[in-house]
């Protein structure tokens, strides 16, 4: 406890420091009271600073509850500045005599100042007088040298805080900066004395310590020993302790240490365009086949030629329901009799129960379960079609070469039979090539005009269509427009109605059937009468606001599911694109997008748009369709759309709908952008990673399921064509059209005995066995072989075969250095123990992939004897030009390394073809078993209608049994008519190019086919018969369900539909 007099003196001490006055501090502190000890009134100055420094440290400190010095802080601040002067005044004694002396140059003295200055005596030792002294003696020299003027003030600065001054000549020292200060600046301060000394010390301490190491040299050698050791081995220890502590990390290091190592390699191997031997050693065992090869080679074709003989069996089966339909709808109309829809029926239950299943699959063995004389026939068919199928140029021209109804019919059986419907990245790839190739060969040569692609129907752009939108593309329609059209369809209270006519049409109705009286409005009104009326413009505002806000949703549906478009359709596009832009370089690109979009959009989605029960896009029970309001919903999105994507505004008899022309054109640039990136796909090589040397590296040959039917009318096509496809004597076509000779019929392609001479019913069997597929498994003619003549392509992959076998039994950083060194022994023996195990993997092979006898030959010789061919090989190729040796032979191994990486990215391939093909068939089973409840349904129909029948006591007797053909159908004959005589009936609207008084010169020849509601057309001109077209009265039935009242036949005579309907059913169904 202070006492109270104490307390004030504390209380004037603070006042006195914060007033920052040194006298008033000084009074204070000799203040009886304050009892404050060895106060020296000199030094006024000093207590100022350290006081007021050590309150401000004070007044910092967060912990310190007062904030105010008291007398004990205050007393040991005045000790502590009582010490800074005591070695301020031992530090100005030790410059002035060190200073004085050097400039007296009194060497002796320098000892006593030293020694009066150091804690121990014993460091400054005598006889290195003369060196202390040379060496403070240069230091004040050389400072000395730089200064120009001096006072005779010393600075001396105490904790980096507080600043002494000392006048050497009035002997008058200060703590603050005197007035005209001139420091001493050429003699040695406190500081440089002191850095002296320690440097002196430091040095005769290492010099004491390095003389005592020289003298003890053996005992420092042996203790430095003993320590390495001790320290080695507790090092080891303690990492050897760590180690078995992290033994999982250190296994996952040495892991991830092996795995970037071998990226490493493989990123060269990848990305060098010289890849060394040694990383190609590394990765050769990816070129070995294992048995998961095998089977998942096995499993593709298994599965592949599933899905084309369910393909096959579902188009057989949509085209008999198509045939039932009409029939039944025949029927309902007398149009023919029940035996007809009977038989029809008859044959569907036959192929629901599994007959054309088996007819399919009587032969897929191919060439094994033919005749052995048809073998060497049948080796010729599989290069032909290899040929065929590798150059799309052949079909490109063939297909031109055929009248388009005929070129219809072979492009959907023939070619994608050939091209196994692109069931897997290879047949893809090639089908795209002919699309290509014909799509080019088509613009070059039958488009004149940019809109010819647009108006026309062009042969090339009706087969990608078709295809896209088949097996394989009809997943794609589904994901991108099911769901907002059956949003469409469900949505029960969407009515769009944008006809003027119909919408007053019924209001007008709505009114009678509300009143139950007859309006006094007309009946039949224009377009411009009809939205005269408020209630209609109101009906139709609204339909046109629901149509926007349901286009909206159809738009963002196609525009955000770009990545779902088949590639094969997007590539198409950009080669459409490409063509035309060169064909016409003047063509601007609004020209081009829209032909664009009359592909992506008019042709393969608008069709899908407003019939989707007709494209599968939605699930429709057996029985079940669209009424005609959701019919129209979806008609009128799809003509928005239309008109959007061709950039095509309302005008003339759409006038009425002008409004929506603004968003027309905002559509359309969406479009635009659309259709832009829809073109922007890589190459088919690109994408599928293809070239001249897939085939060589695939485990399996191509094979395609044919029928002996389509590979007979091929041939037949190919000579009939001949000339106009392959011109060329020495073509490769001609070579193998010349060894299959005249074109065979199905039972001389059998061969003898395939069919019983006797047997009565001969034409029939043969009718079904022309229906059989076989496999052919595809080859080159110039592939591999035995007795072939081996040219340098063949050749070089020979010798890889060799080459792979060397290096991986024999090491070497070149491939000159391996085939120059002898193998040892060993080598010998491993290279042995391989061979064996390639020759029991070779026995597990499947015959068609196995390799060619010599390769079997080669692989099995020893391995100098390899190196020696291998030597041998290499300069015949390089005199051929595919090798050098003054590269050390990179070029083959660059051709390996290609090997390596294309059968990685070929497994890869495989596993996602398998895959695919596994969703494919499930799709087909799912398509396959609503074909069969629809025959279900029909079925049931049939039987419904032979109960009435019965109830009737008809006289009629139907054969039900199947086994003869039901009686009672008699074939019409054909019909004709002058041109004249058709127009007369109002039939016949016109023919272009030719006047009213010739058309008694022109006669049509109309008569029915084999098959129910097909028709032959025929014209001719003055008696010389000029065209031929076929008529469907389905499609006849179709337009008159659209409204379409006229058509064009032969590309020129137009007919009315509704009569040419009614004169057929006059005609040929009796009424």
């Amino acid at each position: 406890m202070h006492s109270f007099p104490g307390v004030v003196a504390v209380g004037y001490i603070n006042e006195a420091i914060d007033e920052r006055d040194p006298l008033k501090t000084l009074d204070s502190l000799l203040l009886p009271t304050a009892r404050i000890k060895d106060v020296d009134p000199d030094s006024a100055q000093h207590y100022q600073d350290v006081l007021y420094q050590a309150k401000t440290q004070k007044f910092m400190d967060p912990q310190s509850a007062s904030k105010i010095l008291w007398l004990d802080e205050i007393q040991h601040a005045v000790n502590e500045a009582n010490k800074d002067m005591d070695k301020a005044k031992h530090w100005v004694t030790l410059v002035v005599d060190v200073n004085e002396f050097l400039e007296k140059e009194k060497q002796s003295d320098i000892l006593s100042v030293l020694k009066s200055a150091v804690g121990n005596t014993n460091d400054v030792m005598p006889e290195c007088a003369d060196r202390y002294y040379d060496t403070l003696a240069k230091a004040k020299e050389q400072k000395s040298k730089s200064v120009s003027t001096e006072g005779s003030w010393l600075k001396l600065n105490l904790q980096e805080k507080y600043d002494y001054y000392y006048n050497i000549d009035s002997k008058e020292s200060s703590w603050v900066t005197p007035e005209s200060c001139l420091l001493k600046e050429s003699w040695l301060m406190g500081k440089e004395i002191e850095a002296f000394w320690k440097g002196h010390k430091q040095r005769a301490s290492y010099m004491h310590r390095r003389q005592m190491f020289i003298d003890n040299i053996p005992s420092v050698v042996k203790i430095q020993s003993w320590f390495r050791m001790v320290t080695a081995r507790k090092n080891y220890l303690s990492r050897l302790k760590y180690f078995r502590d992290h033994n999982n990390e250190i296994v996952k290091i040495q892991s991830l240490l092996r795995a970037n190592k071998a990226r490493d390699d493989y990123k060269t191997l990848v990305g060098s365009e010289n890849p060394p031997l040694t990383v190609i050693r590394k990765f050769v065992h990816l070129l070995d086949q294992s048995d998961l090869d095998f089977q998942e080679a096995l499993e593709v074709a298994r599965l592949r030629e599933e899905v084309v003989t369910k393909i096959r069996g579902n188009q057989q089966l949509e085209k008999d329901l198509n045939l039932m339909d009409i029939k039944i709808g025949l029927l309902v109309k007398n149009r023919i009799t029940l035996e007809d829809v009977i038989s029809h029926r008859t044959k569907l239950n036959k192929k629901k129960g599994g007959e054309m299943q088996i007819l399919n699959n009587t032969d897929n063995q191919g060439i094994k379960s033919l005749s052995k004389e048809r073998r060497k026939t049948l080796e010729t068919y599989q290069q032909l079609f290899y040929l065929l199928q590798t150059n799309p140029l052949y079909l490109a021209k063939l297909i031109f070469q055929m009248p388009q109804n005929k070129s219809t019919k072979f492009m959907d059986t023939v070619i994608f039979t050939l091209y196994n419907y692109a069931s897997n990245q290879r047949e893809e790839y090639l089908l795209l090539k002919l699309f290509k190739t014909a799509l080019e060969e088509e613009i070059k040569s039958k488009v004149d005009q940019v809109q010819d692609i647009v108006t026309g129907n062009p042969t090339v752009i009706k087969m990608v269509v078709s295809f896209n939108r088949g097996a394989r593309g009809q997943n794609t329609l589904r994901q991108l427009l099911a769901p907002v059209v059956k949003e469409i369809i469900d949505d029960k209270s969407l009515i769009i109605n944008t006809s003027p006519v119909e919408v007053y049409k019924a209001w007008v109705n709505q009114l009678e059937t509300q009143t139950g009286e007859a309006s006094n409005l007309p009946y039949d009104v224009t377009t411009e009468q009809a939205l005269t009326y408020p209630e209609v413009k109101n009906k139709l505002e609204a339909s046109i606001e629901n149509l926007r806000r349901v286009t909206d949703k159809v738009l963002s549906s196609i525009i955000s599911s770009l990545d779902l478009l088949p590639y094969g359709l997007r590539y198409i596009a950009k080669v459409l694109k490409n063509s035309i832009r060169e064909k016409f370089p003047d063509a601007t690109e609004d020209e081009l997008l829209k032909i664009v979009g009359n592909l992506l959009y008019y042709r393969y989605m608008n069709p899908a748009i407003v019939a989707p029960d007709g494209f599968d896009i939605i699930d429709m029970t057996a029985g079940g369709q669209i009424n005609s309001d959701q019919r129209r919903n979806l008609g009128s999105v799809a003509k928005v759309l239309q008109h959007a994507a061709s950039n095509k505004l309302f005008e003339g008899e759409n006038e009425h709908l002008s409004s929506m022309n603004n968003y027309l054109s905002e559509t359309y640039q969406e479009f635009r952008k659309y259709f832009k990136e829809a073109c922007n796909v890589p190459e088919p090589e690109e994408k599928f990673n293809m070239d001249k040397y897939t085939d060589v590296v695939t485990v399996s040959k191509p094979v395609i399921y044919i029928s002996i039917e389509e590979i007979i009318s091929t041939h037949s096509l190919l000579l009939e064509h001949q000339d106009a496809i392959a011109p060329e004597k020495n073509d490769l076509l001609n070579e193998l059209l010349e060894l299959l000779g005249e074109v065979p019929n199905v039972e001389s392609f059998l061969g003898e005995g395939a069919v019983d001479p006797s047997d009565p019913d001969k034409v029939n069997t043969l009718s079904q066995l022309a229906k059989t597929e076989i496999s052919l498994f595809l080859t080159s003619k110039y592939d591999i072989g035995d007795g072939e003549a081996i040219d340098g392509q063949s050749l070089m992959i020979k010798t890889k075969k060799l080459i792979i076998d060397v290096i991986r039994n024999q090491p070497g950083s070149t491939l000159s250095e391996i085939l120059e060194t002898p193998a040892s022994t060993k080598q010998e023996i491993d290279h042995a123990a391989d061979m064996v195990s390639r020759a029991v993997l070779d026995s597990r092979t499947p015959e068609d992939m196995k390799h060619s006898q010599s390769m079997v030959e080669d692989a099995q010789l020893p391995l100098e004897q390899k190196k020696r061919k291998i030597q041998r090989n290499l300069r015949t190729l390089e005199q051929t030009g595919h090798v050098s040796s003054k590269n050390k032979y990179q070029d083959i191994l660059n051709e390996i390394a290609k090997d390596i990486r294309n059968q990685r990215i070929h497994r890869q391939l495989r596993k996602a073809e398998l895959e695919k093909l596994q969703q494919t068939l499930n799709a087909l089973n799912k398509k396959a078993a609503f074909y069969e409840e629809q025959i279900n349904y029909y079925d049931t129909y049939i039987k419904t209608c032979l109960d009435n029948l019965k109830r009737k006591n008809t006289r009629r007797s139907i054969k039900l049994d199947g086994k003869g053909e039901p009686k009672g159908t008699k074939r019409v004959k054909p019909v004709r008519y002058t041109a004249a005589k058709l127009h007369e009936k109002g039939v016949l609207l016109g023919i272009d190019d030719l006047q009213i008084n010739q058309f008694k010169n022109v006669t049509f020849d109309i008569s029915s086919t084999e098959d129910v509601g097909i028709f032959d057309v025929r014209s001719k001109f003055l008696g010389v018969e000029m065209e031929k077209v076929q008529l469907n009265i389905q499609d006849l039935l179709q337009m008159q369900y659209e409204g379409v009242a006229v058509m064009k036949m032969f590309d020129k005579v137009k007919v009315n539909v509704n009569l040419l309907i009614y004169l057929l059913n006059k005609k040929f169904y009796g009424k």
